[in-house]
């Protein structure tokens, strides 16, 4: 009896207080699965500041609340073509989109395409970016760099 309260203790800790944050599934690029686990199981403690928090179903990352959400192996944005602009932050280059609450941010010429949605309480946007970086690169190998 004590090995099982202790078991659902740790569970309760470890799952947070409340239920995780939700994340609508999302298409992912074939053959993208092996490096996103290794990703999201190496994604920093903290985020612009922000604790990491307990993802429903484990398909992506996030941090604070609102929630800072990355999500791995995603299909190629619509607008990033050959003439889109690169921000580089601290050597991984993003394809940046503004959304209605902030910003949408997709790795550029990379194996696959990692995004980070940062709502717009986090200024400025791109410290969750630089906190990203070290993981990005190395989990997803630069294939042709945008600058």
């Amino acid at each position: 009896m004590k090995r099982l309260l202790v078991a659902c203790t740790l569970c309760a800790l470890m799952a947070g207080c409340g239920s995780g944050v939700s994340v609508d599934a999302y298409p992912t690029e074939p053959g993208t699965s092996i490096n996103c686990k290794s990703l999201l199981a190496d994604r920093p403690l903290k985020v612009a500041g922000q604790d990491n928090r307990l993802v429903d179903g484990g398909n992506a990352s996030a941090w604070g609340d609102p929630a800072i959400i990355l999500r791995c192996g995603v299909e190629k944005p619509e607008g990033l073509g050959p003439a889109a602009r690169c921000d580089m932050v601290d050597g991984v280059g993003w394809f940046t989109e503004t959304t209605a609450d902030g910003f949408l941010f997709t790795t550029i010429g990379r194996d696959f395409h990692v995004s980070v949605e940062v709502p717009g309480d986090y200024e400025p946007a791109a410290d969750a970016l630089a906190d990203l970086a070290d993981s990005v690169a190395r989990h997803d190998p630069v294939d042709k760099p945008c600058v």
